[in-house]
């Protein structure tokens, strides 16, 4: 697959690192207004580094845009004339929807949004993705994409912003914990570097054990916690402090934050 990445700044960035760590492209176009921090990817070999959008759309088939919210359509009116019915335009911007999209460059051009996140660079991303009707013929292109660098889900466009809070955010969510585990661990007794160790392999055998076994977090819970045990007396202290609904709190609130954009 030719694929360009219209935009390589972080997300860009780590989107391009996931396919290539991969071996998901033939060949790959990545463009920037300033060359000169992306211009290390050439040492890929089949990379070209660009600050011309245009010259990347003409190579690629496969146009992923990582641009800003605010540049997104002025950049698809800049190209558009070069698109043929061989490309397929996957959006990760947040909040500019299909139809906004299809105001700039018609209906009949395959759209694909998708929302992943920033560990796709080390193809854990969750990516959740959806389309215009069009662009349903190529659901399971985007999802093949994705799929080598994590799991995606397809949802409808109504769910794209909780998604963005969950998947997006939520790494950021699942970094705060990390962190609050590790300072934990350094009270007592384990160093820095021990404590962040143990919190991160913990958390990730955690989701390993529920991705494996489709097991509900509470039958795991069960399987750690005895009557009188400092498990439950750790889990319970937590939640009158009022862990879950902090974190459910934290959602909704960025969520809302989200919504309050997109009205402006």
């Amino acid at each position: 697959m030719k694929i360009a990445i219209i935009g390589a700044g972080n997300l860009g960035l780590s989107i391009a690192k996931g396919i290539l760590n991969s071996n998901g492209a033939t060949s790959m176009y990545l463009t920037k207004r300033n060359v000169r921090s992306i211009s290390e990817y050439e040492k890929y070999g089949n990379v070209t580094v660009t600050p011309d959008n245009r010259e990347a759309v003409a190579k690629c088939d496969i146009l992923i845009f990582a641009v800003q919210p605010g540049h997104f359509a002025s950049i698809l009116e800049s190209v558009k004339d070069l698109f043929t019915d061989n490309h397929v335009i996957i959006s990760t911007i947040t909040g500019f929807e299909l139809n906004r999209i299809e105001e700039v460059i018609g209906t009949d051009r395959y759209i694909i949004r998708s929302m992943p996140n920033t560990a796709i660079s080390v193809g854990e991303s969750m990516t959740c993705i959806c389309s215009n009707e069009k662009g349903k013929k190529r659901i399971d292109l985007a999802k093949a994409i994705f799929n080598r660098m994590g799991h995606s889900m397809e949802i409808p466009e109504s769910q794209m912003q909780a998604a963005t809070v969950i998947c997006a955010s939520g790494i950021a969510f699942w970094m705060r914990l990390i962190r609050a585990t590790t300072q934990g661990a350094i009270q007592l007794g384990f160093d820095a570097r021990e404590a962040q160790e143990l919190a991160m392999h913990t958390c990730n055998g955690a989701a390993k054990l529920l991705i494996e076994s489709g097991n509900h977090p509470e039958e795991e819970i069960d399987r750690v916690t005895t009557p009188m045990g400092c498990t439950i007396q750790g889990l319970n202290e937590m939640e009158h402090q009022g862990l879950s609904s902090s974190l459910i709190q934290g959602i909704v609130a960025s969520y809302d934050k989200i919504t309050e954009f997109k009205k402006r």
